[in-house]
């Protein structure tokens, strides 16, 4: 079962439930071996510090992440209104040859990196409207969330935690309504940590999860890609499988009928 269960965003169809960022690796090669054993499909880009051709005197990352192999989601880190994210995916799509999937955020600060709500809702709406297919990074408020699928973005993926804690996901239950809100593919974003923030996510029900920091920043970057792969795949199996339910009381695992006194 687990060989056909596509995940749908969009226009596009993928295999991979792992998505994963370019960023913080230690050079280049390293990112595309890493990038290599998650077996992730998705590969997202923020545009406002990597170099996809916009800089010709600088190394480009499509030399080692081949956009005929990987599908390249541009994002809009850095921003911190919603003009600069308009601005940045029209320059992502004019860069991508009419590339129309994108990856939305808009931050608050600095400091903290949460998503700046009022004005990402704003954004998605002309971006929508624009013809671009809007992934977006957001909070776990759930009446955001429900507002940002109704406008017609692609992919819901709220926080699990702050980007780049590896705290994992602080509020599962939250998690959980937003899943059974939203019409659109649910993808964890930001907060993962370790495999086993992975395995929750999907077995909470989640598309897909999203992750940078938790692979490049570990000690052996090309193992933990092979880690979260396996990760998001037993995590998913899971899921479809459907988990016992818990109970207050012991229940033997061997029959009690029969039983020789």
């Amino acid at each position: 079962m687990i060989d056909s269960d596509i995940l749908k965003i969009g226009s596009y169809s993928f295999s991979s439930r792992l998505l994963v960022g370019t960023g913080k690796y230690k050079d280049l090669k390293e990112t595309g071996e890493a990038i290599k054993e998650s077996g992730a499909e998705v590969v997202t880009v923020a545009l406002r510090r990597t170099n996809i051709g916009q800089n010709p005197e600088e190394e480009n990352l499509l030399d080692v992440i081949d956009p005929n192999h990987y599908t390249i989601l541009p994002n809009t880190a850095g921003c911190y209104d919603a003009d600069a994210a308009i601005r940045t995916c029209r320059l992502a799509r004019e860069l991508l040859n009419g590339h129309r999937l994108v990856k939305l955020e808009v931050l608050t600060h600095n400091n903290n990196l949460l998503p700046n709500m009022h004005e990402t809702i704003n954004a998605a709406k002309i971006l929508v409207n624009d013809g671009f297919e809007v992934m977006v990074y957001c909070t776990d408020d759930i009446e955001s969330c429900i507002e940002l699928d109704d406008i017609g973005c692609v992919a819901i993926m709220p926080l699990a935690s702050p980007i780049g804690t590896g705290i994992g996901i602080s509020n599962p239950e939250k998690i959980k309504k937003i899943i059974s809100s939203c019409s659109k593919p649910v993808i964890v974003d930001a907060g993962i940590g370790a495999p086993s923030d992975a395995v929750m996510a999907m077995e909470l029900g989640c598309d897909g999860v999203l992750m940078n920091t938790a692979i490049a920043a570990a000690d052996n970057p090309i193992l933990m890609a092979s880690a979260m792969k396996d990760a998001v795949i037993s995590g998913r199996k899971g899921f479809l499988a459907g988990r016992m339910k818990k109970q207050k009381l012991a229940s033997p695992s061997s029959p009690t009928e029969g039983i020789i006194d």
